[in-house]
């Protein structure tokens, strides 16, 4: 019997805004970079309640080398008879379909989903995400860190097989039914963010399946660096026109405004902002009181870039209205 340390007992209401089933995901991946691939998935569908209705899972062969096996185990003679990603793909939607997707940093798993399915020219069937550590912050629960261990120790769940994504899937499905209870039970208003799938993709060489990585995870996240020939560095070149100051509301842009991203795009971040830069504008990676036009889908997220354009007044527009002023952008003064 699983406990449940929030002490909320269970509502005998149940706010009718809540949606009507979730689809607990996750996804083991070669690396953590845009070009990575998904490597295993699982899917514990539930009510609406949180109950548990069905499972699934399985391995994905990425047609390149498996990334970090000592993190997830799946090694290239492991995943060599796996089917491709686009042999599983209707299976895997019709589990996301009409549901809400709830992972842990659910941004994450989203991202790289949106992005195999881009590959397979084709949408996932998901219009909303949960994030677990976003729940757990809005419910204030006692958590020294938001690791998925510690959120299923405070829940009492407990972790067989860490980083195979059907266990892991589980376990945060078994966290996730006393959260959304408690979230019900006072009347919390579910953290929900709006998935946009990717509707273009550029894939770059990556190293075959059957050659293990001798590097990091991904290039990034886990400390190693990434061998020749997985992603080649991009250096965009300078801005040639100066700063005319920001975007004002009604007006065209102009080139020379820089112009920041955050958060998800429909659109895969590179190409949109290598259609920025061509255009003529400086695209930042960082936001500053210089900072024209900040681009976010998801305005009131509280990431670094949201924040400080809230602070310094940095007009913000979502990527709808950025493609359209992407068309008309005014040439810089002589």
């Amino acid at each position: 019997m699983l406990e449940d340390r929030t002490a909320v007992s269970s509502p005998t209401g149940w706010p009718a805004a809540y949606p009507q089933g979730y689809a607990v995901v996750d996804v083991e991946t070669t690396g953590l970079a845009r070009d990575d691939r998904i490597i295993s998935a699982a899917v514990y569908r539930l009510d609406a309640r949180g109950e548990v209705e069905d499972h699934w899972y399985t391995t994905v062969n990425p047609e390149r080398d498996p990334g970090p096996v000592w993190i997830h185990g799946l090694t290239s003679e492991a995943l060599e008879g796996a089917p491709l990603f686009q042999d599983i793909a209707e299976e895997f939607a019709a589990r996301l379909a009409d549901r809400v997707l709830v992972a842990h940093n659910a941004v994450f798993d989203w991202q790289m989903i949106a992005r195999e399915y881009a590959r397979a020219r084709s949408e996932a069937p998901v219009k909303h995400r949960l994030c677990t550590i976003a729940l757990a912050k809005e419910l204030r629960l006692p958590l020294p860190n938001h690791k998925l261990e510690t959120l299923a120790a405070h829940f009492g769940v407990v972790q067989q097989r860490a980083h195979h994504a059907l266990d892991d899937a589980r376990v945060l499905a078994e966290a996730f039914r006393p959260s959304l209870r408690a979230a019900a039970a006072g009347g919390l208003r579910l953290p929900l963010h709006e998935c946009r799938p990717l509707t273009e993709w550029q894939d770059r060489p990556a190293p075959l399946i059957g050659r293990q990585a001798g590097g990091g995870y991904g290039g990034g996240g886990y400390g190693g660096q990434r061998g020749g020939g997985w992603r080649p560095s991009r250096k965009r070149p300078a801005c040639p026109y100066p700063n005319p100051g920001r975007y004002e509301a009604g007006k065209p842009l102009k080139q020379g405004m820089r112009v920041a991203f955050s958060g998800d795009t429909s659109v895969e971040r590179e190409l949109l902002e290598d259609r920025a830069t061509e255009a003529g504008l400086h695209v930042a990676t960082s936001l500053s009181r210089l900072t024209s036009l900040l681009v976010t889908n998801d305005p009131d997220s509280g990431t670094s870039k949201v924040v400080k354009a809230r602070q310094y007044g940095t007009p913000v527009v979502d990527e709808a209205a950025f493609g359209q002023l992407l068309g008309d952008v005014e040439p810089a003064d002589a």
